[in-house]
């Protein structure tokens, strides 16, 4: 039986008296990210057993809008990404792609 390793994530969140976060936190040893600031988290989790995802979306209140748009394009670029290596999908990963571009053009992100 081959040794297996176990790695952690940690996401720290701190939140103001209405429970928005304030800061933002995460660690992953591993990677060699030790406590390190970052004003928004994405999580999703694939639950096998109800067949959705769990998803956590978070970012703190002084987030720029600006930032955030540029974060969400990349997130959905990425996600293409992902989503080419999982199916190997060419066509659809286009589309993806293709949608990718779209955005960034209405929210005038490309220059």
């Amino acid at each position: 039986m081959a040794k297996t390793h176990k790695s952690d994530i940690k996401l720290s969140v701190e939140l103001d008296e209405n429970k928005i976060p304030e800061k933002l936190h995460w660690t992953a040893q591993d990677g060699g990210v030790e406590n390190e600031a970052a004003k928004a988290f994405l999580l999703s989790v694939w639950d096998s057993k109800q067949q959705e995802t769990l998803k956590i979306d978070l970012w703190t209140k002084d987030m720029p809008v600006d930032e955030m748009k540029v974060f969400l394009h990349q997130t959905l670029v990425s996600l293409s990404d992902t989503y080419y290596r999982a199916t190997q999908d060419e066509k659809m990963t286009a589309t993806m792609r293709d949608f990718c571009d779209y955005f960034a053009e209405k929210l005038e992100l490309k220059k």
